[in-house]
C-alpha cells in the first residue's frame, strides 16, 4: 500500500482540527445548553453531567489543538478519535432507545439537530478524516504550493461538514412541511 499523501493527509488534519475546535468553542461558550443536551441523553448520573459537559469540550479542544502540530499529532488522534467515539456512542445509544426528539449537542444554542443515524454516518466520515489527518504522509516534502493546497482542502473539507450539518438540522423542518 502506498503512502498517504501529506497534503491529503494534512488537510485532514486541520480539517478535523477546525472541526473540533469550533464544537469545543460551541460548547463552551454556552455551558448551559451543551449541558442541558448531555442531560437529555440520560446517559450519566445527575451528579456527572456538569463534570461530563466542563470537559468534554476541553478535551475536544486539545484535540483539534493537537492535530495541528507535527509533534503532537499522534496524541490528537488519539483524542479526537476518543472524543468522536463518545459523541457516536452516546447518539447511537439513545437512537437504540428511541430517544430522537433531543438536540445532539453539537450545534451550540444558534443549531438544533435532533438524533438521527446521520449523525452516526457523519461522525464516521469524520473518524475517517481524524485517521487520515492522524497520519504523517509520505516521506516527500511539501512544497510551497503544498500548503496553499492543504488550506483548500481544508476549506473544502469544513464546506461539506458545514453543509452537512445543516442539511441534518433542516431535514425534520422539510418533513413537516412535506406533511
Amino acid at each position: 500500500m502506498d503512502a498517504l499523501d501529506p497534503v491529503l493527509a494534512r488537510a485532514c488534519g486541520a480539517a478535523i482540527a477546525v472541526v473540533l475546535l469550533t464544537g469545543a468553542w460551541q460548547k463552551l461558550r454556552d455551558l448551559a445548553v451543551f449541558e442541558a443536551s448531555v442531560d437529555l441523553y440520560r446517559l450519566l448520573p445527575d451528579s456527572l453531567v456538569p463534570l461530563f459537559a466542563r470537559g468534554f469540550p476541553v478535551l475536544e479542544a486539545l484535540a483539534g489543538a493537537a492535530l495541528l502540530f507535527d509533534s503532537t499529532r499522534s496524541i490528537g488522534l488519539l483524542l479526537s478519535v476518543a472524543v468522536l467515539g463518545v459523541a457516536t456512542a452516546g447518539v447511537v445509544f439513545n437512537l437504540l432507545r428511541g430517544h430522537t426528539e433531543i438536540d445532539c449537542g453539537c450545534g451550540g444554542a444558534e443549531g438544533h439537530t435532533t438524533l438521527s443515524w446521520a449523525l452516526p454516518a457523519r461522525n464516521a466520515l469524520l473518524l475517517l478524516a481524524a485517521v487520515l489527518g492522524g497520519q504523517d504522509g509520505s516521506g516527500r516534502e511539501l512544497m510551497w504550493i503544498d500548503y496553499l493546497s492543504v488550506a483548500g482542502g481544508t476549506l473544502a473539507l469544513f464546506g461539506l461538514y458545514a453543509t452537512a450539518n445543516q442539511l441534518m438540522a433542516n431535514h425534520p423542518r422539510l418533513i413537516q412541511l412535506r406533511n
